[in-house]
């Protein structure tokens, strides 16, 4: 009975850990940290609604997923014709894109600030690396098993770190109201690009195709991928109140990955920038992997050339994924964590027509009585898109007009 509950719960947090490391990239960690050193607990707030909003759409997603043989962009195509699909899988690859540029940066700084050195040749290094991983049949089951581990780390090492730091308890409920404060605003457009991953829930469709998943254990696989979208909120917050309780009080503004790795002091001591080093490559890398397999599998899929990791034309784009966001490191990469940055709060633009796609496939399916589709989860998602509107017009204006 023991080994039976005990099989149960892995099943249920090991898919969640997974989801976690492949959206949880070296973007959510630099916008967590810089957050917190700039605004202590201000823009808190922000993290339980985007979890709210992305568990949502995780279901829902899941939910077509299990209701159909075909892909959610076939559904899109079936529907609403080719040419949006094809919009769709652009856009799609333009967020993998973007979110590759941090990944790839994000790897390769690590080894340049240790060894005080230019990052693009590790940069480089790594992009061969990880094309060269994708040609290895058993290389994803040794990658979960990485990012599994790599998730644990950081959560216990943010966790801990955050119950030695102490954070003042007052102090964050005096400040957690639902305002931005003055020059918070692209920070927190990236906060929501990090923790409300449309892509992310757009792809939970594949996972649960590429898996064989039973529609009939659907309220179990909902839970297996909401357990992801609970496990990413966490550890945003924490590193977020980590930052806050100990980068704040000294001044921090965080410009540098060492910087970000002195949130670890109160429990590494001087180890701390070593530590969170290792911990920003790990998550750097496998997102870097992960990140490159989703925009690649649905830009295929929408220039309908297949969607099987087994095809040859489908890595290929998947390689592209990784040359852009390795070419854009390269030439962007002076300013890592700007870029970083930039690249998540970039990606708002293009994800509210993703959002509406798979809201609108959602209700059709549901019309059709292929699942159910509560009132909640509607207003819940109107929300949502709503919120991605608004933000995809606000950085628009920051980004080319201001």
């Amino acid at each position: 009975m023991a080994d039976r509950k005990k099989k149960n719960i892995l099943n249920l947090i090991g898919p969640g850990f997974i989801t976690a490391a492949l959206v949880l990239g070296p973007g959510s960690l630099a916008i967590g940290s810089k957050i917190g050193a700039n605004y202590e607990f201000r823009l808190l707030w922000i993290v339980p609604i985007c979890v709210l909003f992305m568990a949502a759409f995780t279901i829902v997603s899941t939910r077509i997923g299990l209701s159909s043989k075909q892909t959610l962009i076939e559904l899109i195509r079936e529907k609403y014709g080719n040419t949006i699909c094809i919009v769709i899988g652009v856009g799609l690859f333009i967020v993998a894109a973007s979110f590759q540029a941090g990944n790839s940066i994000g790897a390769g700084m690590v080894f340049g600030e240790m060894f005080n050195v230019s990052p693009v040749p590790w940069v480089i290094t790594f992009s061969v690396i990880a094309i060269i991983l994708l040609f290895f049949k058993s290389f994803f089951k040794i990658l979960e098993k990485i990012m599994i581990g790599m998730v644990v780390l950081m959560l216990v090492s943010f966790v801990l770190t955050l119950i030695i730091s102490k954070p003042n308890i007052s102090i964050l409920v005096q400040q957690f109201h639902f305002e931005l404060p003055t020059g918070s605003e692209f920070l927190a457009l990236a906060l929501v690009a990090s923790s409300f991953s449309i892509a992310g829930a757009f792809y939970q469709s594949y996972l649960v195709q590429e898996k064989g998943w039973d529609k009939s254990e659907s309220k179990s696989h909902e839970r297996e991928g909401l357990s992801g979208v609970f496990i990413l909120g966490v550890i945003t917050a924490t590193v977020m109140l980590v930052a806050a309780s100990v980068l704040y009080p000294q001044g921090i503004q965080v410009n540098s990955a060492a910087e970000m790795g002195k949130a670890l002091e109160p429990i590494f001591g001087s180890y701390a920038t070593v530590i969170f080093m290792f911990g920003l490559f790990a998550a750097s890398f496998s997102s870097l992997i992960g990140n490159a397999t989703l925009g690649g599998v649905l830009l295929s899929d929408a220039l309908n050339i297949g969607r099987k990791l087994e095809s040859q034309n489908v890595r290929y784009v998947i390689m592209s994924v990784i040359l852009i966001g390795a070419a854009v490191a390269i030439i962007f990469g002076n300013l890592p964590i700007q870029l970083i940055i930039m690249a998540q709060g970039f990606t708002i633009i293009v994800v509210p027509v993703i959002g509406f796609m798979i809201f609108m496939i959602a209700r059709d399916r549901a019309s059709k009585n292929f699942f159910k589709l509560s009132s909640t989860l509607n207003i819940i998602m109107i929300l949502g898109l709503a919120m991605l509107v608004l933000l995809a017009g606000a950085n628009t204006y920051n980004i080319f007009i201001k």
